[in-house]
């Protein structure tokens, strides 16, 4: 793959479209029609595949009974040809609405223009003959006639409400178009057009400006959007519409499965475009893994066989670099947005107590035991044990904490893992696990045994393997259960000591939490005071404790010999591969351009940047290189560890690694396929 052609959006399945809103005169086609190819020019020079414009709008939507002067017909079809015309010099796909006449009766209709010919004609399904709305007076509903075709300037074309419509070489863009009141009713037509295979739904409406309007408008795509696992582009009349009895304030929607992506600004006096890069390939995802979604579509078997696909080429900007102007979360497990942020943690932490409480109330077992080391995962099982103590009214008492120093462990941790202790008021020990692993490296004939400085992987093992072997006989001796502390983030590298090691637990309260939400976590509870008002310092400077598993001496500055990033690569992007991995099931190539995207350096005013590497920054070479770390050890050597995990809650729509929940796969499986797309993409 060339750089341009990694670095371009279309080779990933993204489209970029566009939501137009022109200024309009009424019962003036040929001044609509100038805003329309204007607006239509400027959505190809920003690379997009398709523009949508307000219903009526080469006519605009106001006319009244002027809709049935022949004059206005005859200057709209004539302005459509104008349309028509230009559309030669674009490569994109325009959807305009105007009335035509059709067998004697006339239609309020969205006309698809691509490839320089009109590809097709979708009528209105529902006339609104309420409140402010007399449709039904000037217009006949689709279902009033049975024509499939009409003859429209000088051409056959398709006309019915059972149109989709398939850009040829972006085979994941099928898109059906229906008219404003069509989402207002119990079930859209645009909802059996999903069925059928629609990713992006496309709504030409003019619906008037009126108090709470646009907010239900909001609720009403959104939900669309996600109930039909698609894009969905809502266009809107505007500035030039009559004012007789109504106001307009051009409101433009782009949502995808329930998310929005872009919104025009209302009440604009200027005519106006709004764009956003729609992820194809994640819509397909979404459908294939709801299977409910399959259900459906047999279920309505019969509206679902009516529908046409009309396919076509265009000819898309794949030449070039055409970076996402979709924002990327560079934490795609923790919102950026403060207020979401908060509410993302509030929601986890009390998954995770509610979980621990229940399985302690059934099992009728009222004390748990936790290895304490002053590191992050640790810190914040124990926070979890603590609210799940109060739950249960019982005394933090009963939460039986320890700390096993061994060779390497730092008088930081040590010092952190003591004050952790006693600020959520546990029962606290400290043993000292060097005796023990001494005695099994010198059963083992282990060369450090006799005084050789050997710290290989059956060093640390034994360390970790002795800590776990002394919490399981604490519980049994106390009656209470283990407390695992290892995270999603650990399960998906693999970076865990199988079987009696820091895998097994009773019951691990943080399995499908990553890494970087942990740290959100902590901070969180230390912000809030979720556990007490006291010892928020304790807990920052958990959070400032650089990660290690402490297994081996560190060298003479007092610094970990070992830094578990430096080996595992950065938790942070780590994470971001994780989470596009594993919810969606994205190809590598595409999750190392997402990653591009999130993590390069946005203030620069370039893309992509490559110059620097800093913390927060990384550029291709790192996102590569840290991407075939993740893939090898997810894929081939790390699922035998997943395959039998202890129980655990799961907490979040990016899943967790369960063998019972989210993630079942061979232990014995390649990582083949996946390091050969990540080969592909360019140095």
């Amino acid at each position: 793959m060339t750089k341009n052609r990694f670095l371009n959006l279309y080779s990933h399945d993204f489209a970029r479209v566009a939501v137009a809103i022109p200024r309009c005169r009424v019962a003036d086609p040929a001044f609509n029609t100038a805003e329309t190819i204007v607006l239509a020019q400027q959505a190809e020079q920003q690379g997009a595949v398709l523009v949508a414009f307000p219903e009526l709008g080469l006519s605009a939507y106001t006319c009244d009974d002027l809709f049935h002067q022949r004059a206005l017909l005859d200057a709209c079809e004539a302005a459509l040809g104008m349309v028509v015309e230009a559309s030669k010099k674009l490569s994109l796909v325009m959807i305009v609405g105007l009335p035509l006449r059709v067998e004697h009766q006339l239609f309020n209709c969205a006309v698809v223009i691509a490839d320089g010919r009109i590809q097709g004609v979708v009528p209105k399904s529902y006339l609104p003959n309420y409140g402010e709305f007399y449709e039904a007076r000037q217009f006949s509903a689709a279902d009033n006639t049975a024509v499939t075709s009409l003859q429209l300037l000088g051409a056959s074309v398709p006309f019915g409400t059972g149109l989709l419509f398939e850009v040829a070489n972006l085979p994941l863009l099928r898109f059906h178009v229906e008219i404003c009141e069509d989402v207002w009713v119990p079930i859209p037509p645009s909802s059996f057009a999903a069925l059928a295979g629609a990713s992006v739904l496309v709504n030409l409406s003019a619906s008037n400006a009126l108090v709470g309007k646009a907010g239900y408008r909001h609720q009403l795509v959104a939900q669309q959007s996600a109930r039909c696992l698609s894009a969905y582009l809502y266009t809107s009349a505007g500035k030039g519409e009559s004012s007789t009895d109504l106001a307009w304030d051009g409101q433009g929607l782009i949502y995808e499965n329930g998310e929005l992506l872009a919104e025009s600004e209302r009440f604009l006096d200027d005519s106006h475009i709004i764009f956003a890069d729609i992820d194809l390939e994640r819509l397909s995802r979404e459908r294939m893994r709801q299977t409910t979604f399959g259900q459906s579509v047999r279920r309505h078997a019969d509206e679902v066989s009516r529908f046409e696909v009309i396919r076509f080429e265009l000819a898309l900007p794949l030449d070039k670099a055409l970076p996402l102007t979709r924002n990327i979360e560079r934490f795609p497990y923790v919102p950026s947005d403060p207020k979401r942020r908060d509410e993302r943690c509030t929601e986890v932490y009390n998954i995770q107590v509610q979980a621990l409480v229940q399985r302690l109330s059934a099992s009728k077992i009222s004390k748990v035991v936790i290895g304490v080391s002053g590191g992050l995962d640790s810190t914040h099982a124990l926070l979890v044990c603590a609210k799940a103590m109060d739950r249960l009214k019982l005394p933090r008492a009963n939460i039986l904490a320890y700390t096993m120093p061994g060779f390497a462990t730092s008088e930081r941790t040590l010092l952190q893992a003591r004050q952790l202790m006693q600020l959520v008021g546990s029962t606290a020990a400290e043993i000292d696990i060097r005796p023990s692993c001494l005695q099994m490296l010198k059963d083992l004939g282990h060369p450090y045994a006799e005084g050789k400085e050997q710290y290989d992987i059956t060093f640390e093992n034994v360390q970790a393997g002795e800590r776990t072997n002394h919490l399981f006989r604490l519980a049994n001796h106390n009656h209470a259960i283990v407390i695992g502390t290892g995270d999603l983030s650990e399960l998906a590298l693999g970076w865990c000591t199988y079987g009696v090691g820091d895998h097994m637990s009773h019951y691990n309260v943080n399995a499908s939490v990553p890494k970087t939400l942990i740290s959100h976590l902590v901070r969180w509870v230390a912000e809030t005071g979720a556990i007490g008002d006291q010892g928020a310092d304790v807990l920052l400077n958990v959070l400032d404790t650089e990660i290690s598993p402490e297994l081996v001496p560190g060298k003479a500055n007092g610094k970990p010999e070992q830094i578990t990033e430096n080996v595992i690569g950065p938790y942070e992007l780590q994470d971001f591969n994780l989470y596009y991995t594993l919810r969606y099931g994205f190809a590598p190539s595409k999750v190392a351009f997402l990653a591009l995207t999130a993590w390069h350096d946005k203030n620069l005013g370039r893309w992509p940047y490559d110059a620097h590497v800093a913390r927060n920054q990384y550029d291709l070479a790192a996102i590569k290189r840290n991407l075939g770390i993740f893939l090898d050890r997810f894929f081939r050597t790390s699922q035998f560890k997943r395959s039998c995990v202890p129980n655990a809650p799961k907490v979040g729509t990016g899943g967790s690694l369960s063998p019972r929940g989210d993630w079942r796969a061979p232990s014995d499986s390649e990582a083949t396929v996946w390091l050969a797309d990540l080969a592909g993409i360019p140095d």
